[in-house]
């Protein structure tokens, strides 16, 4: 039999680069929450880059209406799954299980932190620059691992990196959240080397040992030492599945309030989640709603509501049915592409006419363009000035570098990582107007 994670350690309450444990009405996983709410990296993700271009005249969502809706849905799922598992007498601690919706919302809260302003053509902004521009001169430098990390710069990565680094005059630990919130936002507990099939990886180079520690304290299991490859904690499935869920049905209800896709689209799109014969006192619900509601914005809002609490329910249930592979770290798979038959078949929809119609918009393609160019341009001069800081011009450029990003480390890969931490927690207008500040234009 394959050894299982306990609940008993993945729900750590000890804090990360803290040994001290302060009184207070609210549980250590509340507070989790609380500070991240309360955070500088999190209030920027409200001019941040989600999928279509901000502001404009119709109100879609940001980076933190994301967010915040993530956690929301997540917190939902936790609780149903936290209700199974205490039901099912299979966790000794029902009062500890009780708090993981503090935790997956907590973590749901975080999992965008990291990401460049421009949506996720910032990411590929910043790769594209060590891939194809200057930044590939500094390869010879840089150990392998660490130009790794740069050719395929992931905003997960980048998350649990402003969580847990120490910046310049600031605490130690990052936000010193507690090790269970910390690991459940880990989506890919690996770093970017010895995983060339996989696309994604969750720990820079430099966060590998403060990964390693809460690994540990969580009783995460090690797949691979060689590859620092370990399981995920159980309920980054729930985080994950969360963001899923939320994005894809997000999506498509901007995109009807943009006038991209017709409410007659939109609405077939969502009822498509719902079978009549299995799903019958909820389209009997619909019809009575649609004969009280006439607001046709309201009405799709209604039908997202609807889509998302069935998706809650469908996904808490597949968790469960996956318990034992989850808890073994065997389970390779994400919840929600569980889903199977006509779930399936309304997601795999949405995904499609969300490719072609939603991220393939020419204002999305346009955002994009534009984070390439300014990105470029922003990470190429203030890598020359954290390399160079001799010459005049850098002087100058590196007294717009925030002391907390300011670096006198001889090592290249810190030195150009200070360089990201800056650009990659700009927001869309603020790394727009520095652009314009440095080309001279008004």
């Amino acid at each position: 039999m394959m050894s299982q994670m306990k609940w008993e350690k993945l729900l750590s309450v000890k804090r990360f680069a803290s040994s001290g444990s302060q009184s207070d009405i609210r549980s250590q996983f509340q507070r989790d929450y609380d500070r991240i709410v309360f955070s500088s990296p999190f209030r920027r993700l409200q001019d941040k880059t989600q999928v279509f271009p901000l502001p404009g005249s119709v109100f879609v969502h940001n980076r933190l209406t994301h967010s915040l809706e993530v956690a929301s849905v997540g917190r939902s799922i936790a609780r149903s799954v936290a209700q199974k598992i205490n039901s099912r007498e299979i966790s000794g601690n029902k009062e500890l299980i009780n708090e993981i919706d503090s935790i997956v919302s907590a973590a749901c809260l975080a999992h965008d932190l990291g990401n460049p302003p421009f949506g996720h053509s910032g990411e590929k902004a910043i790769s594209s620059y060590f891939t194809e521009g200057k930044g590939s001169q500094l390869k010879a430098s840089l150990l392998p691992e660490q130009w790794s990390d740069l050719i395929a710069f992931e905003g997960n990565a980048n998350a649990f990196r402003i969580l847990t680094h120490q910046f310049n005059g600031r605490r130690k630990g990052g936000f010193s959240l507690t090790y269970a919130s910390l690991a459940a936002g880990v989506k890919y507990p690996y770093p970017s080397f010895g995983h060339e099939q996989r696309k994604k990886y969750g720990i820079f180079y430099s966060e590998l040992e403060t990964f390693r520690q809460i690994a540990e304290e969580c009783g995460l299991i090690c797949i691979d030492d060689t590859a620092k490859r370990y399981a995920r904690h159980p309920l980054v499935y729930l985080v994950e599945a969360a963001d899923d869920i939320s994005y894809l049905v997000m999506d498509i209800e901007d995109a009807h309030k943009l006038g991209i896709l017709k409410t007659e689209e939109t609405e077939s799109l969502l009822l498509s989640f719902f079978d009549p014969i299995d799903n019958s006192d909820a389209l009997k619900y619909k019809s009575s709603i649609y004969n009280e509601v006439t607001d046709t914005n309201e009405r799709i809002a209604f039908l997202r509501a609807t889509v998302i609490n069935l998706l809650v329910q469908q996904v808490s249930e597949i968790f469960m049915q996956h318990y034992e592979a989850i808890m073994s770290g065997s389970f390779m798979s994400n919840l929600v592409s569980q889903l199977g038959g006509h779930y399936q078949l309304a997601l795999d929809n949405c995904r499609k006419r969300s490719v072609k119609l939603i991220y393939n918009h020419p204002e999305v393609v346009k955002i994009e363009l534009t984070g390439f160019n300014v990105l470029g341009t922003l990470i190429d001069e203030f890598t020359d000035a954290v390399l160079h800081p001799e010459k005049t011009y850098n002087k100058k450029l590196l007294s717009l570098l925030p002391e907390q990003f300011a670096t006198t480390a001889d090592d290249t890969y810190q030195r150009v990582q200070s360089v990201l931490d800056f650009v990659s927690g700009m927001t869309d207008l603020y790394a727009m107007q520095l652009y314009k500040n440095l080309r001279g234009i008004t």
